[in-house]
């Protein structure tokens, strides 16, 4: 737990859940999640859009802008009737994230044409680089913070942070027939993927949470 002078006034862009919130709330920090859905979890919340709050003082910011429009994963849909304008709005909401007047900021998203439309990206991450059991290729793009650290190996100083990801299932017929489906690849086939794929990981959230908060 922080004290007073070490306290953070945080901004979690997009979020709902309040998983990345929690974690630097329960650090001590006056964290706020902000989006357009309620909030699934106890905790500060502003329901809004999060570009008209993004002058209110904050010391850091993470987002978690929408990546329908701008991830490669949707590459089959890239000339789709109106899917560049979608596209390009997409592109003008990270920008306004990524050049908000905050002085430290993450932004995360998958591997899509933010990098380097935008900025270019900082580090690529897997949730079970933190312990969360599941694969999902993750870029952090980062102003004023250092990259996150991870061990896959016990050192003199460190203990292990990576674990073994979750094998889903495995593919049933192709040149693949044979290979494990992951956490990412096994939501695509399921309901509600687009909620349920956008959903961070706690192990994560407490990452940041210690080194950045």
């Amino acid at each position: 737990m922080h004290n007073g002078a070490d306290e953070m006034k945080v901004l979690i862009a997009c979020e709902y859940s309040g998983i990345v919130r929690n974690s630097f709330t329960q650090r001590g920090h006056n964290a706020w999640s902000c989006d357009l859905l309620p909030t699934e979890n106890k905790g500060k919340h502003i329901q809004d859009d999060v570009l008209k709050h993004l002058d209110e003082d904050w010391d850091l910011m993470i987002a978690h802008p929408p990546c329908t429009y701008i991830s490669y994963a949707g590459t089959a849909h890239w000339n789709d009737e109106g899917r560049l304008w979608k596209r390009l709005d997409a592109l003008i909401f990270f920008a306004k994230l990524w050049n908000a007047p905050i002085e430290k900021i993450c932004i995360e998203n998958p591997m899509g044409c933010a990098s380097p439309t935008i900025a270019k990206y900082s580090q690529i991450i897997q949730p079970y680089y933190f312990g969360d059991a599941e694969s999902k290729r993750t870029c952090l793009w980062l102003k004023n913070l250092s990259p996150l650290k991870h061990n896959s190996e016990k050192t003199l100083f460190e203990n292990v942070t990576h674990v073994k990801p979750k094998v889903y299932a495995y593919m049933k017929k192709g040149p693949k027939r044979g290979q494990p489906i992951y956490g990412t690849q096994y939501l695509k086939m399921s309901g509600d993927r687009s909620k349920e794929r956008s959903r961070f990981f706690k192990g994560v959230a407490d990452a940041m949470a210690s080194q950045w908060g």
